[in-house]
């Protein structure tokens, strides 16, 4: 099978050049990455090339894992991991050890109760100081940062009212709940951000916010 042939998010190639800037910094001492909402693989076989200190673990609905598997088999690099079947509100903590996770647009498409239980999850994985990196688009102050994000939520909500771009202090209270706190908030290419949150030295998980 030929790329051409292969799943594709064009999504990917359009934002993994910033993104990789971005986890070059806050994945530095990292070692072992899961990543939560995998689609297609393309990330994962970016990020695994260009950050070849860092094992990048897969995961994603079962449904999506034959295409994962498929570049995987075309492309991937010995760093990344085949899928692990992760459905935040049924199935069980993944096996393993991380120090990072991350995440690209899959809040404003998951419904608000797999956001909750996405961010309890991550505040059970990681240790102290360890790094949460969450790429999508946000409301923040309760605005749309564009018109098109705007555009883009009534679009999400019209084909199902369990989606939606989030409110950034809404998430930030599930990451406190979950032991951890904002750190960053970096501005990317077309209306979106990666937010980053790191487990707290101290603090215990609470549980979720609901």
């Amino acid at each position: 099978m030929t790329h051409a042939d292969l799943p594709d998010a064009p999504a990917t190639a359009r934002n993994r050049g910033p993104l990789l800037e971005v986890l070059r910094v806050e994945f530095a001492n990292c070692r072992s990455v899961l990543e939560i909402g995998s689609c297609t693989g393309q990330h994962a076989i970016f990020f695994g090339e260009h950050l070849p200190h860092l094992r990048w673990q897969t995961s994603d609905v079962a449904a999506n894992h034959a295409d994962i598997d498929a570049w995987l088999a075309a492309a991937g690099p010995p760093n990344v991991a085949a899928p692990l079947r992760l459905d935040v509100l049924r199935d069980p903590d993944p096996v393993g050890c991380y120090d990072a996770v991350f995440s690209a647009n899959t809040a404003h498409i998951m419904g608000i109760d797999a956001v909750v239980a996405m961010f309890a999850l991550v505040g059970r994985l990681l240790g102290p100081n360890a790094p949460f990196c969450l790429y999508g688009p946000f409301r923040i102050g309760g605005d749309f940062t564009s018109e098109s994000n705007a555009a883009f939520d009534a679009s999400l909500r019209s084909r199902d009212s369990a989606m939606g771009i989030r409110d950034l202090e809404y998430l930030d209270e599930l990451a406190g709940a979950a032991g951890m706190t904002r750190t960053a908030l970096i501005g990317m290419p077309a209306n979106n951000f990666v937010a980053v949150w790191r487990r707290k030295e101290t603090a215990a998980a609470n549980g979720a916010v609901s």
